[in-house]
């Protein structure tokens, strides 16, 4: 029988133990496997080999028996393959040191002990025979990946993003190989693999659906005209695209068609569809599920409905895991937050998908809205991927930003439009009049919604909303729409305001700007307090959507509020400045491409290369040096969203009270997970701390996932109109349970 092994099972005699030596080569060929995406299978193998070279120790032996603690078994590993691969040995020392706890900073101090700290460490013993049992290559054979190409004043940036990528073939392949083991000796039922569906067949599906449509518009017409134009350019080599379509031009089924078309044309893995808003990613999941049919279940949602709480116990974090997936499905679709944050994670659960994002289609949907703050890094990564990673990259929008060098500084180079003549496009699809109409008091803004019959008031902030439809409650088709409300909430009442619309009966809608995203509603006029100009064209996107009244007729109106408490944080002010002086210059068409190239332009120029990065990240990077790559600063320091959002479940209606009954009793929480996020509301720390404190939301089968799903238990703090509200004193009682 072997003599060391790498995960202990029940029986004395060891003969359901895992042999180390098995583990490890799995772990190689896993990980060599992924890897072999992005021409790196021989470094990938090698952590694989190494990563529990530590277990070949007799305290860590003991472990298993349970005669001993805690011992260090991934550091030998880091530390051989440093002496063994000089340069390349140090790239993966940091993933083979960090597979368990994390990718630690090479030098300067973090959480973790630094990778330099613990090359220096003192370790148990490492015995001789892993030398027989571990086939590696010979020292300082390793090299780079076949066709890397090194980008100059980038260097340390594409070492560390190397690293990551084998770091995730590593921990994603460890992982797989344990649950693997462990599914086996303990006879459970395997969830993860099987059969799938190609992407020939998935595109046979979206064939089918697609040749449903009819022509039957202006609108229409241009929008087949878009398809086809776009699934024509899919045999164009891989590399970087923008998809320029106004709002309304069908661009989601189009992007789509585009990703499949390519991905077989060029045996690319599967399309990546990258989202804003989880609202959107919600919407745009159901609308790929119901084109490609009874092929649905090929579509992977993947956002974060639930928080990875590192304080809970370990029990707890592996249960709500299998929520979480590995991008291992055809098409992936999830925010933008879960996939830029990812590429500059450090933990293993946030590093884990990233080898499958080599060798894909990645659409980035709405790509204006990359966070200011962060666009260097974002375009970095983006631009890191399309040259060595195999990935075709698509910036989808109707409000292109203008993120190519020379006019954004390390920008992209060589983007290829996928649409038909866009200046053209944007004449053919001006369906509005966009006017700036000043300032207006809180009582004429109620004026003009209660003079107009069918109307939209789209406001920068919950406070202001709620005033606002308030003062206009009294009004016939008054309606209200925030994120404070559950997504259930918000499907309901924007059903009430398309039969509005639809019928011709009043409809007075009052909403934030949740409403541009992506929301399919088309009213005759739209009021939009001041904002930046994508903001704006989105806007102008639920005004006359179809085209079926003259544009003279359709008037988005542009407004400043005269209320000081309704005013814009300080960025939203500079982007609404931006707009303004847009406005004034091209206030014949402030829509169409010339506007808005030169509102991007003029942001990013009052901003400045150091606002778009405002951490310095790609400084301190190239500043670091190999041995100082500082992995865990990235991590901490790249947030997309500064301002953390907790969810709250709502038991809304009788099918969110049948899921939180379920889960009571549940062994699993994957799908009931699914079944609840409609009914999630997302509220800022303070609040749900407070919420907390006082008894008003309370966890769901606390002792199999603690915090994990938190309900609201006092329903007089969510109101049929406004949602969930925390300012009410009386929600301290809180002796119901369920509604």
């Amino acid at each position: 029988m072997p003599s060391f092994y790498a995960h202990s099972g029940e029986h004395a005699d060891r003969s359901d133990w895992q042999p180390l030596a098995d583990h490890l080569e799995a772990v190689g060929r896993l990980a060599a496997g992924f890897a072999a995406h992005f021409s790196a299978e021989e470094l990938a193998g090698v952590a694989g080999l190494l990563h529990d070279l530590g277990k070949y120790t007799e305290e860590f032996q003991l472990r298993l028996s349970g005669d001993y603690g805690r011992v260090d078994h991934a550091t030998w590993g880091a530390r051989v393959v440093c002496e063994r691969y000089g340069p390349l040995g140090k790239l993966l020392a940091y993933g083979i040191a960090g597979h368990h706890a994390g990718l630690a900073n090479g030098r300067d101090p973090g959480e973790r002990t630094t990778l330099s700290d613990r090359l220096r460490a003192e370790l148990p013993l490492l015995l001789s025979p892993w030398r027989d049992e571990i086939a590696l290559p010979a020292e300082n054979a390793l090299a780079p990946p076949a066709g890397f190409k090194a980008c100059r004043g980038r260097g340390q940036f594409q070492l560390a993003f190397l690293a990551r990528m084998i770091f995730s073939c590593l921990v994603d392949g460890d992982f797989l190989d344990t649950e693997a083991y462990y599914n086996r000796i303990e006879k459970r039922k395997v969830l993860r693999g099987g059969p799938r569906p190609s992407l020939m067949a998935l595109r046979s599906r979206l064939d089918g659906h697609l040749g449903q449509f009819k022509a039957s518009s202006a609108v229409n017409q241009l929008r087949a005209e878009i398809l086809g134009v776009v699934r024509d350019r899919a045999q164009l080599a891989p590399g970087l695209f923008s998809l320029t379509v106004p709002t309304g031009g069908g661009k989601t089924l189009a992007s789509l068609a585009f990703g499949l078309d390519h991905a077989i044309a060029h045996g690319l893995r599967r399309i990546i569809y990258v989202i804003p808003f989880t609202s959107i990613v919600e919407q745009n999941a159901a609308v790929f599920r119901h084109a490609l049919g009874d092929l649905s279940g090929a579509v992977l949602e993947h956002h974060s409905a639930f928080v990875d709480n590192k304080s809970q116990n370990f029990q707890s974090r592996e249960k709500i895991r299998l929520a979480m997936e590995n991008w291992d499905a055809p098409i992936v679709v999830t925010t933008s937050v879960q996939f830029f944050e990812s590429l500059f994670a450090a933990r293993p659960s946030g590093c884990r998908k990233l080898h499958n994002i080599a060798s894909s289609v990645v659409i980035l949907d709405e790509a204006q809205t990359l966070p200011l703050k962060l666009l260097r890094p974002c375009v970095t990564a983006l631009d890191e991927l399309a040259l060595n990673y195999k990935i075709s990259a698509v910036l989808c929008t109707a409000t292109q930003p203008a993120l190519e060098a020379p006019e954004f500084i390390g920008g992209l180079q060589n983007v290829r439009e996928l649409a038909p003549d866009p200046t053209q496009l944007f004449a053919a699809l001006k369906r509005v009049q966009v006017r700036h109409v000043g300032s207006l008091s809180d009582d004429a803004l109620a004026s003009h919604l209660v003079e107009r019959d069918q109307v939209l008031c789209i406001v920068n902030n919950r406070r202001h909303a709620r005033a606002l439809y308030e003062a206009i409650t009294e009004s016939p088709g008054a309606r209200h729409l925030t994120t404070l409300m559950c997504a259930k909430h918000r499907s309901l009442v924007l059903a009430e305001v398309r039969v509005l619309l639809m019928e011709g009966e009043p409809c007075r809608l009052v909403a934030t700007s949740l409403i541009e995203a992506g929301v399919d509603v088309d009213f005759p006029a739209v009021l939009r307090a001041e904002a930046g100009l994508d903001s704006i064209a989105q806007a102008a996107g639920r005004c006359n959507r179809e085209g079926k009244r003259p544009a003279a007729d359709s008037e988005v109106s542009i407004f400043a509020t005269e209320n000081p408490d309704w005013a814009p944080p300080p960025e939203l002010k500079q982007f609404a400045q931006a707009a303004r002086e847009v406005l004034r210059q091209h206030g014949d068409d402030p829509l169409g491409l010339d506007a808005i190239q030169r509102y991007f332009r003029l942001l990013y120029w009052q901003k400045g290369p150091q606002e778009l990065d405002a951490h310095n990240l790609l400084g301190q990077i190239e500043e670091a040096g190999l041995d100082g790559l500082p992995f865990e600063m990235l991590a901490s320091k790249f947030r997309m969203i500064d301002s953390v959002q907790m969810p709250v479940i709502v038991p809304f209606d009788e099918e969110a009270q049948s899921a939180l009954h379920d889960l009571e009793f549940a062994e699993g929480c994957a799908v009931i997970a699914r079944r609840l996020q409609p009914y999630l509301v997302q509220v800022p720390r303070q609040a749900y701390a407070a919420l907390k404190q006082a008894g008003a939301i309370q966890p769901v089968n606390e002792k199999r996932y603690a915090e994990q799903f938190m309900v609201l238990v006092n329903p007089d703090l969510y109101h049929p109109r406004f949602g969930l509200h925390w300012d009410n004193p009386a929600f301290i009682s809180s002796e119901r349970l369920f509604w």
